[in-house]
């Protein structure tokens, strides 16, 4: 890879992490809002018939929250493959990740074939 794709893919990663960690502030923001809403109710919400229950808009806050950590720490690993050459580089078969995947997913570590095999196993 070339040093301006490195730079530009540095500068889209690093926009991608602002956004991660925003993400993540605002997950666990709403996490502690829900926790303490529901502090102030009976310990059974389920049967609000306002909709969804507390419990259910915190659990999906938790795995929004979770998601988010997972893809901050794709993003860093993105960061260090690129640091050491390997960004562009296939985890499984060592072939080249096209640009164009890495552009819509910066952090992927497989080619689009070796990504598409997986997913069928």
């Amino acid at each position: 890879m070339d040093p301006a794709a490195t730079d530009r893919f540095r500068r889209v990663i690093d926009a991608r992490i602002t956004v991660t960690r925003a993400q993540l502030e605002a997950a666990a923001r709403r996490i502690g809002e829900l926790t303490a809403a529901r502090d102030g109710t009976a310990e059974d919400d389920e049967h609000d018939p306002e909709g969804s229950t507390l419990s259910q808009d915190r659990a999906l806050e938790v795995e929004l929250r979770e998601g988010a950590r997972r893809s901050l720490a794709d993003l860093q690993e993105a960061l260090n493959r690129l640091a050491a050459g390997t960004y562009d580089v296939c985890e499984h078969c060592g072939g080249p990740i096209a640009l164009a995947r890495l552009e819509a997913r910066p952090e992927a570590r497989l080619c689009i074939e070796c990504a598409a095999r997986r997913v069928r196993h």
